[in-house]
């Protein structure tokens, strides 16, 4: 087993499955800083260099050792070569570096990791994250034979890249059979106490001794930063982020969770996780009896709606009706409209038809349980969370 880089009192390391890298529980993300999603992506404004800067400086005095970014970040690979090498100079040796790509043939990978070598100045990375398995034909197109995850192990072979993994924000079903693939040694995907549907593929990655890592549970975990009273008095002393990371990592399956950092006060409520403990202290256990008696605030909060997965309607109803329980059971309007408004028919990333009168006269009724108003329920969500763009009238 490795040694733990950049090791300090105060965090937390764990074994990231077969890559056998000791990795800080707490990831720093790289898709946050200002403006880092805006092009060109080789033009880095004084504020983003800034940003950065003081926050990889604050990351490593936290004992972070593993850095995330991604080619589709923009600005983040670049900003991130600049701060590690010209501005500290950081020896290489002492973190970790992961970054993701998603080229759809061996040709443009080989070009992609190219680039990402020269922006992120680096000639090797540690880990390597196919970005986005998130359908099944993403899935086939990635991993077939000459296909780009095959390009992605032939530069394991040659050292460019120490470990090769995935991404996804898919369902389930495509992450288990991603994972069942064995090509991979880790995979970055989203559980948290407020979306706990892939608990089956983080067993199986565990039983397949893969790395874990957690995408955004501060951000897509509920925006916890701004968690609504009623999260925040059922955390308490803890706060919202603090108590779930906690209950991330008390699933020792669970190695490391991306935060996306950036300001002197988000480290400090960082500290605040730790020590964690697996199995859960009472007082965390007792937290999450407080925040699972919420769901008894509305009759129809326990249904997820998994049973109408994939009907002709397009409604991704699971998520529909999620974002209606947080609306509904633990005051969460603001997350469920934030995150109601990415819904896209065309898009892989959160696909997703909206519950219209027309797209709820196509839902398989056959399916619904007898005594769930499913048609009612979809359609009370769309009126309360859809928030149409505005436009200004043409004169």
């Amino acid at each position: 087993m490795s040694v733990i880089l950049n090791k300090k009192e105060g965090m937390q390391y764990r074994r990231f499955g077969k890559t056998e890298k000791l990795l800080s529980t707490i990831t720093l993300g790289g898709m946050r800083f200002k403006h880092v999603w805006d092009d060109p992506r080789r033009e880095i404004p004084k504020d983003t260099l800034e940003e950065c800067l003081r926050t990889v400086k604050l990351a490593f005095d936290s004992g972070i050792n593993h850095i995330e970014t991604a080619w589709g970040y923009t600005k983040s690979e670049t900003v991130y070569g600049k701060v590690l090498n010209e501005e500290l100079a950081i020896p290489r040796t002492s973190y970790h570096l992961m970054t993701k790509g998603n080229p759809m043939t061996a040709d443009a990978t080989f070009e992609m990791v190219e680039n990402q070598l020269r922006d992120l100045q680096t000639d090797y990375f540690d880990f390597y994250g196919w970005h986005g398995i998130n359908t099944p034909d993403l899935l086939e197109q990635s991993c077939k034979k000459g296909g780009p995850v095959e390009a992605l192990l032939k530069l394991k072979e040659e050292g460019i890249i120490k470990h090769v993994g995935f991404s996804t924000h898919g369902p389930m079903e495509v992450i288990v059979r991603a994972i069942e693939t064995g090509l991979f040694e880790f995979v970055n995907l989203h559980y948290y106490y407020f979306n706990q549907r892939n608990l089956a593929a983080v067993q199986l990655a565990e039983v397949s001794d893969m790395g874990v890592f957690i995408i955004s549970p501060n951000d897509k975990g509920g925006q916890l930063f701004k968690a609504p009273e009623k999260v925040k008095d059922a955390t308490y002393p803890l706060t919202p982020i603090q108590w779930n990371a906690r209950f991330c990592l008390n699933n020792p399956a669970i190695h490391t969770l991306s935060f996306g950092i950036t300001e002197k006060e988000h480290f400090e409520e960082m500290r605040g996780i730790f020590p964690t403990t697996s199995p859960w202290s009472q007082a965390d256990y007792e937290t999450k009896l407080k925040l699972d008696s919420f769901l008894f605030d509305d009759p129809y909060a326990v249904y997820d709606g998994f049973d109408m997965q994939n009907d002709p309607s397009g409604i991704n109803i699971p998520e529909v009706l999620r974002l209606r329980r947080l609306w509904k059971s633990y005051d969460m309007i603001d997350f469920a409209k934030y995150r109601y408004k990415t819904f896209k028919e065309k898009s892989h990333w959160f696909p997703g038809e909206l519950p219209t009168h027309s797209n709820l006269d196509k839902i398989d009724k056959a399916k619904i349980p007898a005594h769930i108003p499913l048609k009612e329920l979809l359609a009370e969500t769309h009126r309360e969370l859809y928030q149409p763009e505005y436009k200004l009238a043409k004169n």
